[in-house]
């Protein structure tokens, strides 16, 4: 059982997301439209970016959740990642090429996939068995918290400062990101455990449950493409730029408030239950996307999105966690973390072609159909726990 100064770390972690995401949201809501609008790029470049970006950090996932196993150290990795994402982030602000941005959003997301999986693994060790699905749901609710505050100070900003206000917004997201990272430095505690030394993971002996499980986690991700291309949709049915940072808050406040409920339901009546639900909200979320979208139905599809993120992300790491032991769960939510981030590349490499060469419509009916099917394989492959 957890102690009471283990269950903080839950909190103060949750509190080191918030104000990490009030920098990250200031940002992402503009970002696609910083690229298509500032710098000229085109979708397919739009895609290729947010694919490298999240793909090749995806390895560190992996490698970052081990090395917290093998050494029973999380701390660190955790205060390193954060580090990295708060100093790049404001580079945004000098870029002038496209490149300069996948340059910066590259080493954001390695700072992301240092600290993710042992994060997650710290907030495991810090939660009651009965109680992880409320703990990472009140993780993903704080995350989004600070989503929402992020994309409100961006709204007012470019409400006030139309001119240059992306990237003033781009240099402003560092004061939060510092914040975040002091509060992991002084408040968040390390739990007192000894280095594996016979630590020796090995893929093959996995619960064979966990193994399925990733690999419809597969799948369904090779049609999870970037948040840009549900802002992009916004605006090509004609949303105005300036109500871009609105829209995404409703997904955020949906997201935040349903995390924490989807949480707790997944401990009532099990994680592959909630995902499957996820999983087929999505598809029909995407189909609205391509088929309904225009200025007042997407407010909706927004909400819908944020929706389905509450009833997968944080339940899909408590699955993930349920189905391996202890001293593992760095390695195995790293790898989890791995294969989300690895197919991001050619999941937003299809969706951008889709887009590019074929039309708008093409990249969400793909995603629609290949949600569906994984949600047939969370049934028919993997087992109830």
């Amino acid at each position: 059982m957890a102690s009471k100064n283990q269950k903080k770390n839950v909190w103060y972690l949750g509190l080191v997301s918030f104000f990490t995401d009030v920098s990250s949201e200031m940002i992402f809501p503009i970002l696609p439209i910083f690229l298509t609008t500032i710098l000229k790029a085109n979708m397919a470049v739009v895609g290729l970016i947010e694919g490298i970006a999240e793909s090749t950090a995806a390895l560190l996932k992996l490698i970052s959740g081990w090395l917290s196993d093998k050494f029973g150290k999380k701390k660190i990795l955790i205060i390193g990642g954060y580090s990295l994402s708060t100093i790049t982030k404001p580079l945004l602000a000098i870029s002038t090429q496209w490149t300069h941005v996948l340059g910066v959003r590259f080493f954001d997301r390695v700072g992301k996939g240092v600290r993710t999986a042992p994060r997650d693994a710290l907030i495991a060790a810090s939660s009651d068995k009965k109680s992880i699905g409320k703990s990472f749901g009140l993780h993903r609710a704080m995350d989004t918290s600070g989503a929402i505050v992020g994309t409100l100070i961006a709204f007012f900003i470019l409400q006030r400062y139309l001119g240059d206000a992306l990237r003033l917004i781009f240099w402003l997201s560092f004061i939060p990101g510092l914040i975040a990272v002091l509060i992991l430095i002084f408040a968040v505690k390390e739990p007192k455990s000894k280095a594996e030394k016979k630590f020796n993971f090995n893929f093959k002996n996995l619960n064979p449950n966990l193994k399925r499980f990733l690999g419809v986690i597969f799948i369904f991700n090779l049609a999870n493409f970037s948040y840009a291309f549900f802002i992009l949709r916004a605006e090509d049915v004609g949303l105005m730029i300036a109500l871009i940072p609105l829209v995404y808050l409703v997904y955020n406040l949906i997201y935040a408030f349903f995390a924490i409920p989807a949480g707790k339901l997944s401990d009532i009546i099990g994680r592959r239950q909630v995902l499957c639900i996820g999983f087929l909200l999505f598809s029909l979320t995407t189909l609205g996307f391509a088929f309904i979208a225009n200025t007042l139905t997407i407010w909706i599809l927004f909400a819908l999105y944020g929706l389905f993120m509450a009833l997968t992300d944080g339940v899909s790491r408590a699955y993930v966690s349920d189905l391996t032991v202890k001293e593992e769960r760095g390695t195995t939510l790293g790898a989890y973390h791995a294969i989300v981030g690895i197919t991001v590349l050619p999941a937003n490499l299809i969706g951008g072609l889709l887009w590019h060469k074929i039309n708008v419509f093409a990249p969400f009916v793909y995603a629609a159909i290949l949600s569906i099917v994984a949600a047939l394989l969370l049934v028919a492959w993997v087992k109830k726990k």
